[in-house]
């Protein structure tokens, strides 16, 4: 799946609204969207006019058809919007401290039965194993903390 149509795991939900509606959703979001053509953007939202998005586009999946930068994208183009916001830090904190825990006792299981390892190599893998346990707890917990939100635009 490409980033641009990525949607996140936990608490994704999909509104429909009319144009003169969107800007109170999505003024000041980074936004990701498709054009007509298949290129995917994504940037923050600086306005939305009558006639077009206004967009600081920070990625793109063809510069060649939409280059990074300001643009104005016209109404026609813009039919489905994703907006995703972390929302607080508690997954994030809370996975790594459970990840810590797991790592911890899963590089204190595998020390004890492994045989014939020196007291550097008993360390460096409780150590490595405890890292990866918080390091994954950590993105795990990112996932719970996003709220991604899918925005179709209807005709008025």
């Amino acid at each position: 799946m490409s980033w641009g149509s990525r949607l996140a795991i936990a608490g994704t939900s999909k509104v429909q609204v009319r144009w003169n509606e969107l800007s109170t959703l999505v003024l000041a979001h980074t936004v990701s969207l498709v054009l007509p053509g298949g290129t995917a953007i994504a940037g923050e939202v600086e306005a939305v006019r009558d006639d077009s998005l206004t967009l600081d586009v920070r990625k793109t999946s063809d510069s060649k058809v939409q280059p990074k930068g300001t643009a104005s994208i016209p109404r026609a183009s813009v039919t489905t919007l994703q907006v995703t916001d972390a929302k607080g830090a508690g997954g994030r904190i809370l996975g790594v401290v459970v990840g810590v825990v797991v790592g911890m006792v899963a590089g204190a299981e595998i020390v004890a039965h492994t045989s014939r390892m020196t007291e550097g190599a008993a360390v460096g893998t409780f150590t490595g194993v405890s890292i990866a346990g918080a390091a994954g707890g950590y993105y795990a917990g990112k996932s719970v903390d996003r709220h991604t939100m899918i925005i179709r635009v209807v005709k008025e």
